[in-house]
């Protein structure tokens, strides 16, 4: 798992003197809205990447066809209880093959790095009262057993696994 500081974060929103451009100029490494990528997407060129800042309340399917295009997803925890954004993250890497990175944002705690992991995101930006050390504890305290379910990472459960 990456620990991003969203100070020195190298994706920045594409924004204006009077808040977030409607239909930004391509430049690498942009960070845009969903409504921001949907005014560009048409001109946005093949070959500079681009980020994606996707609320967790809309159907994640709609990026299908933009995915090779796209390099980051950032995906909001808006609440730590509303765990919506683990299931987008499933779908990016399972069903739609996604190889990009996927960002986790919002409220982000120390107990939710081992689900976090293995429903495929790859990068946190922590809530500000949170230890990086204590989340990268946590992520190691399974790290030599595994799981008995299976995940995005290895879908077989633990007893397939051990009888092949």
């Amino acid at each position: 798992m990456k620990f991003i500081n969203a100070t020195t974060c190298p994706w920045k929103h594409a924004i204006g003197e009077d808040g977030p451009k409607p239909d930004p100029d391509p430049a690498a490494n942009r960070l845009l809205t969903l409504e921001q990528w949907h005014a560009v997407r048409a001109h946005w060129p093949q070959d500079v990447p681009v980020a994606i800042e996707f609320p967790n309340d809309a159907d994640i399917n709609q990026l299908a066809a933009d995915l090779p295009r796209i390099a980051l997803i950032v995906l909001d925890f808006p609440k730590w209880t509303d765990g919506r954004a683990y299931s987008q993250a499933h779908l990016l890497r399972i069903r739609h093959q996604f190889k990009g990175a996927i960002r986790a944002r919002g409220e982000v705690l120390v107990d939710m790095m081992q689900l976090l992991a293995r429903t495929g995101f790859d990068e946190v930006v922590m809530r500000g009262d949170q230890s990086q050390a204590a989340a990268q504890k946590a992520l190691d305290l399974f790290a030599p057993v595994g799981f008995y379910q299976g995940d995005v990472a290895e879908t077989r459960p633990w007893f397939l696994r051990s009888a092949a």
